[in-house]
């Protein structure tokens, strides 16, 4: 389960870049509560998704040139230059050289071995999200990835990641937990391109999903502000009900209503 009770490899923070900053907020703001506060002068715009009072993500504006909207998941690291080394040794790349902001944190961007692009952020007076598996919170994230014995190679190498097979109708699904923490700490899964024909034409990337307590109302509601449905509204068993969605500038994100625990 992903938590705020954050240990090295665990998913502790989440941001959206997007070239429209205003239209952005005012999309997540309508559809999950979301209020966003700008951190400032010097910020480069970037600043903070708040939902009553606690930080959920982060959003800041990109110019054309850097990328098309996206999410970005961020893995906490206690190093995050050695962390960054392990990824060039298991044939990933930097992006951005580990750095500091301000007394917040370090920061690094990463890119694994199929060019899924990732962050890492060693703690400073700024931990992560205070905020998961809440409704209007990241409750999930899922890696979609050409080779999933490669991607979990990879990430058990760069972040100590461990995964497992986990059954699912259908076949297994594999699910992904930091090292300290086992099983009871899985926060997210890893799913073959080759499977899932929506995502195979979008590529690799780490998909976020966010805690809702009505999919279907959700659906509706980002079709109204302006999102699109990349797959609708459909019940799991044994997960819960859950939607692919995008924002209107394009970034990629699911909602989720997770089944209650079973006695």
């Amino acid at each position: 389960m992903l938590t705020t009770r954050f240990v090295d490899g665990a998913p502790n923070w989440i941001d959206v870049g997007t070239a429209d900053l205003d239209g952005t907020a005012a999309f997540y703001g309508g559809l999950f509560g979301w209020r966003f506060r700008p951190a400032g002068p010097g910020s480069g715009g970037y600043g903070f998704f708040e939902l009553d009072g606690r930080t959920v993500a982060g959003g800041a504006p990109i110019a054309p040139d850097q990328g098309p909207p996206a999410w970005t998941v961020y893995f906490r690291s206690e190093d995050a230059e050695a962390t960054a080394d392990a990824a060039e040794r298991a044939h990933g790349q930097v992006f951005c050289r580990p750095m500091d902001v301000g007394t917040q944190g370090r920061l690094a961007m990463l890119v694994d071995r199929a060019g899924v692009p990732f962050g890492v952020w060693q703690p400073g007076h700024l931990k992560g999200m205070d905020m998961a598996s809440e409704t209007g919170a990241l409750c999930w994230v899922e890696l979609y990835t050409p080779d999933i014995a490669a991607a979990a190679a990879f990430y058990h190498r760069t972040l100590g990641l461990e995964t497992s097979a986990v059954p699912f109708p259908g076949g297994t699904y594999t699910c992904v937990n930091p090292a300290d923490g086992g099983e009871e700490a899985m926060f997210g899964g890893m799913v073959a391109l080759a499977d899932d024909p929506t995502e195979a034409a979008a590529g690799a990337y780490w998909l976020p999903y966010f805690g809702v307590a009505d999919p279907d109302a959700a659906v509706a509601r980002a079709l109204e502000l302006g999102g699109t449905v990349r797959v609708p509204a459909t019940t799991v068993e044994g997960v819960g009900r859950t939607a692919r969605l995008a924002d209107p500038q394009g970034a990629r994100f699911a909602v989720l209503r997770g089944e209650p625990p079973q006695e």
